[in-house]
């Protein structure tokens, strides 16, 4: 339930800005960690270059990033007519379990976005793909609509996996708002050097610019890092369109975290750096993923006898029993332990706005993000309200935007 009154509605206006095209990075630097770094630190602005980053970072800090890696995601079809259709998969039906899915060897269900829809009524699209000298017939089947998804089911011979046949027939998703192709480039560009768990249609762009000498560096001050899973949905392209904040929808991601993870973060509270906006979201949800957090109608969320691990977008602002944030992690740990689980699966559909009251995170990594955006909107909640100040420096010193664009740190008090 949205709790919010008139008093508190935010205008997506207000979070508008000139973003000309020609500083919208098209391509990445050649070398990662050369790209501008902006730090915003007691209510300063200063730059440096990201190489540096681990100057501006407290000692024995604890940075979490996000392990996700992006899928070839887009897969093009040819009807009997010449009609081209693509199809964008953005998250697993049946299984419903990524790995469950990438390891499929005859067939699969998944909810996707179709390019030319209006071509495609009915009927199965075919293809022929060759892996490793093995030839392969590759269906696809339009079952059902839900808005502007459809699930498709997939269906193949030859025994070989899904993973295997996105990475031979698909597409790496760039961004659209970088307006060109994807490039051969891209497959190595668009990856996080620690990305490993496949599931995203979106880089975590944050992390882009890390790179070994990076970590390197992050050593020598003992800063530890720590990895979690978000994968990343296509809703983080899509801009506000509402009038307002709070008539907006919020997209559901699928995240998951270690136990050992959950434990360190724990011991390391009030000194947690979040790579990335995906990261924050995860970190924060941990809070209210706690089977110990209760709503205002005295419900707890999540119990270990009917078990729904999910945050929707307005948990946060309801009416609740508020508990530490140890507590809170602490009740995760012990429902683990109850149930011999080693990783918290869940999902979240957290939208951290202006207003929100963090609880895990004291600093954050992120790239200078869209007009309009929930990512915008989160990082004006961290920087209480400075952001415009953030993106007039930006925009006034050269920096780059968006996806493979430059970087900024941002720190509380």
């Amino acid at each position: 339930m949205n709790t919010t009154n008139e008093n508190s509605l935010i205008y997506i206006d207000e979070f508008n800005y000139s973003l000309p095209d020609e500083r919208i990075a098209k391509f990445p630097l050649s070398q990662r960690d050369t790209s501008k770094l902006l730090v915003f630190k007691n209510k300063t602005i200063s730059e440096s270059k990201f190489s540096n980053i681990a100057d501006f970072i407290p000692e024995k800090s604890l940075l979490v990033y996000n392990n996700t890696r992006v899928i070839q995601a887009r897969l093009e079809f040819f009807k009997e007519t010449g009609a081209r259709i693509e199809v964008f998969c953005l998250e697993p039906l049946m299984p419903s379990d990524h790995a469950v899915s990438f390891g499929a060897t005859s067939e699969c269900t998944w909810r996707c976005m179709v390019g030319n829809l209006k071509k495609w009524k009915e009927g199965k699209l075919s293809k022929l793909i060759v892996i490793d000298g093995i030839s392969c017939n590759f269906n696809a089947e339009l079952l059902e609509t839900q808005g502007n998804t459809h699930s498709i089911y997939f269906s193949w011979d030859n025994n070989i996996h899904f993973a295997d046949i996105l990475e031979k027939a698909g597409e790496l998703p760039i961004p659209p708002y970088l307006n060109r192709k994807t490039e051969e480039s891209d497959i190595a560009n668009y990856q996080t050097v620690y990305s490993k768990i496949k599931g995203s249609v979106a880089a975590p762009t944050a992390g882009l610019h890390f790179t070994p000498q990076v970590f390197e560096t992050l050593k020598l001050k003992e800063i530890e890092t720590e990895e979690l899973t978000l994968h990343v949905g296509a809703g983080t392209f899509q801009p506000v369109k509402t009038e307002t904040v709070n008539d907006h929808t919020m997209h559901t991601e699928v995240i998951s975290v270690h136990r050992s993870t959950i434990e360190n973060i724990q011991k390391n509270l009030g000194k947690i750096i979040a790579v990335g906006t995906t990261s924050v979201r995860t970190l924060e949800s941990l809070y209210y993923l706690s089977p110990a957090f209760v709503n205002s109608n005295g419900d707890i969320y999540s119990n270990k006898n009917d078990i729904k691990f999910k945050v929707s977008q307005w948990t946060p602002y309801e009416n609740c029993t508020e508990i530490s944030t140890f507590d809170a992690l602490q009740s995760i740990i012990d429902y683990l332990d109850a149930n011999h689980l080693s990783t918290l699966h869940a999902e979240t559909q957290i939208l951290i706005k202006p207003g929100y009251k963090f609880k895990v995170i004291n600093g954050m990594i992120t790239n200078f993000h869209q007009p309009k955006s929930t990512l915008l909107l989160l990082v004006s909640a961290f920087v209480n309200g400075n952001w415009k100040e953030i993106y007039d420096y930006a925009m006034t010193h050269d920096f780059r935007f968006l996806s493979y664009g430059d970087s900024s740190l941002l720190m509380h008090d």
